[in-house]
C-alpha cells in the first residue's frame, strides 16, 4: 500500500508549532530563526517530507512546464522535432507536456484551452491541416502565455516562428527534375489552408518562370495528405492531357502513397514517372521504391530553436514584464537530397 504524503500540518503537530511557521521555515524566511529552521528540516525529513511542486510553481507565477500540440507524432518528422524539443527543454529543467491534434482543428482549439489550465509557461505549435482560423491562439496574450510556431505556421503577422524554406526548397526540387530532362512536371500539393502548400506553389511557379517555362495551374492538385486522396490527386494528374512525367509531392508519404498506387497501375520500363518529396525521412533508407529525391526539412533544428525562441521570451517577460517582447521569425534553408537507387525496377 502508499502511504499518503506527510503534510506541512502534521510537521507543525509534531513541533507544537505553527503551520505558517514550519513553512517560512523550510522556505529560509529570515523571520524564523536558525535553530528552529534547522529542527523543522530535520523532523521534516525524519518523516520523508516532499514539497507539493505544483503548490510551489504556483506562488513563483510559473510551473516549469512548456506545452507542445503537433498533428501526429506518429510521424517521423514530428517525432525528431518533439525529441530535440524535450532534450532541450530538460537542460533547463523543464517538463514537456505533449499533445496531439491528429490534424483536426476543433482537437487543437480544445488542447491549447487544456494547456492554459494548466498553466504551462510557454507553447510550442505546429499546426492542424486544416486549421483556418487562429482565435484560440490569439486568446492566450490575455493569458501572457508566448506561443512559438513551427514547420506548419500561420500565415499571420507578429507571430514567433521557425520553419524550413519551402519555396527555395520547391525551385530546387523542380530545377533537379529539369536538369533530369522533364519538362512536363506535376504537383500533388498539401491542403490550401496550410502556408507551407502556398510557398510551395509559389516555388512551384518561379522554378518555371527561371526556366522560361508556361506555368500550366492544371498540373498542380491539392490533396488532404490521406492514402485515399492521394491516389485521387494521382489520377487527376496522370489524365492531364499532357504526358506528366515526374511529380513534386508535399511529403515523402504522398510521395510514397503515389508511388504505391502508381506501380499497381504498373507504369514502369518507358512510362516511368520519377517523385521529388519533402522531408527526407529515415524510412526512405529501408524502402526499394522511393522518390529520386527529398527535402530535407530538418525537424530537430526546428524543434530546438523553436524552444530556444520560446525559453527567450520566458527570460524577457521575467526581466521586463511590461515590455512587448520583439518577434522572433527563424528560417532554415531547405537541402534537396537524391536518392542513388531507382524509383521502379
Amino acid at each position: 500500500m502508499f502511504s499518503k504524503p506527510t503534510t506541512l500540518k502534521e510537521i507543525a503537530a509534531r513541533l507544537n508549532i505553527s503551520i505558517s511557521t514550519v513553512s517560512r521555515a523550510l522556505h529560509d524566511h529570515p523571520s524564523i530563526g536558525l535553530t528552529m529552521r534547522q529542527k523543522v528540516r530535520k523532523v521534516a525529513t525524519e518523516m520523508n517530507y516532499e514539497p507539493n511542486q505544483s503548490a510551489v510553481f504556483f506562488q513563483k507565477g510559473k510551473t516549469h512546464t512548456i506545452g507542445v500540440i503537433l498533428p501526429e507524432l506518429s510521424e517521423a518528422f514530428f517525432s525528431s522535432a518533439t525529441s530535440a524539443i524535450e532534450e532541450t527543454a530538460y537542460k533547463k529543467n523543464y517538463t514537456v507536456l505533449l499533445a496531439q491534434s491528429h490534424d483536426s482543428e476543433q482537437k487543437e482549439r480544445e488542447l491549447v484551452d487544456k494547456m492554459k489550465k494548466h498553466r504551462v509557461d510557454g507553447l510550442l505549435v505546429s499546426l492542424a491541416k486544416n486549421t483556418s482560423s487562429f482565435e484560440h491562439f490569439e486568446r492566450l496574450k490575455d493569458y501572457d502565455i508566448p506561443v512559438v510556431f513551427f514547420d506548419r505556421i500561420p500565415p499571420l503577422q507578429n507571430i514567433h516562428s521557425v520553419a524550413c524554406n519551402m519555396e527555395t526548397g520547391t525551385i530546387e526540387a523542380v530545377n533537379y527534375l529539369l536538369k533530369k530532362g522533364h519538362r512536363t512536371i506535376g504537383m500533388i500539393n498539401g491542403p490550401k489552408t496550410l502556408f507551407a502548400s502556398n510557398e510551395r506553389k509559389q516555388g512551384y511557379i518561379e522554378a518555371m518562370k527561371k526556366n522560361r517555362l508556361k506555368f500550366d495551374p492544371s498540373l498542380i492538385v491539392n490533396c488532404d495528405l490521406t492514402e485515399e486522396n492521394t491516389e485521387e490527386c494521382l489520377t487527376e494528374l496522370l489524365g492531364n492531357k499532357r504526358k506528366v512525367t515526374a511529380i513534386v509531392t508535399f511529403n515523402d508519404y504522398v510521395a510514397l502513397f503515389a508511388i504505391k498506387k502508381t506501380r499497381l497501375l504498373q507504369l514502369s520500363g518507358n512510362n516511368t514517372l520519377e517523385f521529388v518529396s519533402f522531408a527526407n525521412l529515415p524510412l526512405i533508407n529501408y524502402m526499394d521504391h522511393v522518390p529520386v529525391a527529398s527535402v530535407e526539412q530538418f525537424p530537430r533544428e526546428q524543434g530546438q530553436r523553436a524552444t530556444d525562441i520560446l525559453f527567450e521570451l520566458l527570460a524577457q517577460k521575467e526581466r521586463s514584464p511590461e515590455k512587448p517582447p520583439a518577434f522572433y521569425n527563424f528560417i532554415i534553408e531547405s537541402k534537396l537530397v537524391e536518392n542513388n537507387r531507382p524509383t521502379f525496377e
